[in-house]
């Protein structure tokens, strides 16, 4: 009799946003006259810009033509892409990447699963705490992360920094040396940010230790301040120690598109002089077929000046939420983080409630949802997210209700 991958027997319970669609779908059931608010998961409400809406009528109508129809996608992504990318997102920003080095996909989600398999079974991974649960989720499959412990909600053979007020939300290097670092900045979900002299200090430690840095920076469209990197190769050294992620879901709106990239740069290898670069490209030609033809040129649009201005304004749109949220419950008295260079608010339970405690306290209440933030790990606990994804009118709603708790 065939068996399972016992791996994945191992993760604990439901999906986080799984939990709380569930919860948030029996209370609507159960009060079909109260109007719910979800500030939960990190979907964006904008349509898709107007340039982006134009080229991919302009791609559909050359796929429809048999003199420019479109197969299979080139293993790394289409060079009009690729080279968009690497002027706009890094030669612009004084960073040395070659289109070559750019691995186009369906979304950072993927990425950021996917990517830990080019590493050693036995290899130790380090989060930040609170942490998206994809990256720990994906090291449990793949048989990583030890033995999980209920009361503390961690994993055995995972490395947590605690990421809280008291250290400003900045983790510490961690006491025992990782193979893996997982780096989100600005945080998802804290909403907070590095400096380019803190993230230059985690590549020097890398490069010292023989790590690697898989950095997420899905959310470097909404960096607002002046000395946060909005790319790890900012910073010397970082191409001998990472792998940055990207995302065009909560730039451009592509949540329902799916568009993504992987940087791994050919200086980029192992102990024994092997390059990563290369065992990527092994992996994505052999397990991936892929972003549809329509989808990159759609990303490509993104670049141009009209996508780039429209851009900014979706941007702009979700940072005037956050920064409404922000100041909202800080007038009623909670403490809050994050929404300046992030589309998310963190904030302190009130009263020492747990984090789903205060869920059910609000949806009960004033029928606004958010994320508990023990849902993201242990450090989690007494903290809470919200998006700024919502419309205006939500958005406003939401804090207008809270605010009169």
């Amino acid at each position: 009799m065939f068996r399972v991958n016992e791996n994945y027997l191992k993760l604990p319970g439901s999906y986080l946003f799984s939990t709380i669609a569930k919860k948030v779908g029996a209370y609507a059931a159960a009060h079909p006259e109260e109007s719910v608010i979800r500030l939960g998961i990190g979907d964006v409400t904008l349509p898709l810009p107007p340039a982006v809406i134009t080229a991919l009528h302009r791609a559909v109508d050359e796929m429809g033509a048999a003199e420019t129809f479109r197969g299979y996608a080139p293993d790394l992504g289409y060079e009009f892409l690729r080279k968009a990318i690497a002027e706009h997102d890094f030669a612009e920003r004084g960073c040395e990447i070659s289109p070559d080095e750019i691995f186009v996909s369906d979304g950072a989600k993927s990425d950021s699963a996917n990517i830990q398999e080019i590493f050693a079974a036995d290899s130790r991974i380090a989060v930040c705490d609170p942490v998206y649960p994809v990256y720990v989720d994906s090291n449990v499959m793949a048989g990583r992360t030890g033995s999980f412990d209920a009361d503390t909600r961690t994993w055995s053979d995972v490395i947590y920094m605690p990421c809280t007020a008291e250290n400003g939300f900045v983790p510490a290097f961690p006491e025992s040396r990782p193979d893996l670092i997982y780096l989100c900045f600005p945080n998802n979900p804290t909403g907070e940010a590095l400096t380019k002299a803190q993230l230059q200090d985690w590549v020097d430690y890398a490069n010292r230790e023989g790590c690697v840095i898989i950095f997420d920076a899905a959310y470097e469209a909404y960096i607002s301040r002046a000395d946060i990197p909005h790319s790890i190769y900012e910073c010397k050294g970082a191409q001998t120690c990472a792998i940055e992620l990207r995302s065009f879901s909560k730039n451009a709106g592509f949540t329902g598109l799916r568009l993504g990239y992987a940087v791994v740069p050919k200086a980029l290898r192992d102990r024994n002089g092997v390059s990563l670069h290369a065992l990527w490209a092994r992996r994505h030609g052999t397990k991936y077929n892929g972003a549809p033809y329509i989808v990159q040129r759609a990303g490509e649009a993104v670049y141009t000046p009209e996508g780039q201005e429209q851009v900014r304004e979706m941007v702009g749109f979700y940072m005037k939420n956050a920064a409404y949220i922000r100041t909202g419950l800080k007038e009623a008295g909670y403490e809050v983080y994050g929404g300046v260079d992030s589309p998310y608010v963190w904030l302190k339970t009130p009263g020492r409630m747990t984090s789903w405690e205060f869920f059910d306290y609000l949806l009960e209440k004033v029928h606004v949802v958010g994320t508990p933030g023990s849902g993201f790990g242990p450090s989690g606990e007494h903290y809470f997210r919200l998006t700024a994804f919502g419309t205006w009118e939500n958005t406003v709603c939401a804090v207008d209700r809270i605010r009169a708790l």
